[in-house]
């Protein structure tokens, strides 16, 4: 899988004339893991952290896997770009009726965004996007134009267990598959299965009864819970799953 996935992304670069790819890395597993599979191409790929008040141990795990891929290959480049600042001057241009919680926190996606996009353009370079199956098509759990505005998605299709598997077997390291998921846009300790009320594993079941590849004899009430869950995420997100709507005349 892992070389089916690296030659994808090679051969899509290739058609497109691509230079460079380009990775942010928040120190999780799903961006660990696409990072890898970008370097494995053989192009030369930037690796990109960028802490916006980031948690100190999700920064370590970001330079940790910074450090291990680098010790591995020659074509990796890691640039961190702190925008803490950047960020808190934005957010004092706005009164306190517009600095919602949510919002603030989809804007540090956003200016993530921007800074990835900054370095692809100027070394026609394209963005590597880090959602997996679960987030990007079941419960739309990214930031609309923030870590959804990619060039191409390499594991979109992939479950969450899926992405530990392949991540075990290309010796990502431990503490990075064993970290609590978030998506670090919150200055406390919130993981997103805080956020969203289920685990992804409880998700991938929900999403695959949905989808008719689950029984439905002797489900239990965590598990009706669960899929009532799934579907309140997938309603309320649509909008960011299909195309945006057009006016034809």
């Amino acid at each position: 899988m892992e070389k089916k996935i690296s030659n994808w992304i090679k051969e899509y670069a290739s058609l497109h004339k691509i230079q460079c790819l380009v990775v942010g890395i928040s120190g999780g597993i799903d961006s660990a893991l696409v990072s890898t599979l970008s370097v494995m191409t053989g192009l030369p790929t930037k690796i990109i952290s960028i802490p916006i008040e980031q948690k100190s141990d999700q920064l370590k795990r970001a330079k940790n896997h910074a450090k291990w891929l680098m010790s591995k290959y020659k074509n990796v480049e890691f640039i961190e770009k702190d925008l803490t600042k950047t960020y808190l001057d934005f957010k004092s241009l706005f009164e306190p009726r517009y600095q919602i919680p949510l919002a603030l926190a989809n804007s540090k996606s956003r200016l993530r965004m921007v800074v990835l996009y900054q370095i692809a353009g100027s070394s026609s370079g394209l963005v590597v996007g880090t959602g997996n199956k679960v987030e990007d098509f079941g419960v739309g759990f990214f930031t609309k134009y923030g870590d959804g505005g990619v060039d191409i998605s390499p594991i979109a299709d992939l479950t969450k267990s899926e992405v530990r598997e392949l991540a075990k077997k290309l010796g990502i390291a431990p503490e990075i598959i064993s970290a609590r998921p978030t998506d670090g846009l919150w200055t406390d300790d919130r993981s997103d299965e805080d956020q969203i009320g289920a685990s992804y594993g409880e998700l991938e079941w929900a999403m695959d009864f949905l989808l008719g590849s689950r029984s439905a004899a002797n489900i239990t009430d965590r598990q009706k819970k669960v899929i009532e869950i799934y579907n309140k995420f997938n309603s309320s997100n649509k909008h960011k799953m299909v195309p945006i709507p057009v006016f034809r005349k």
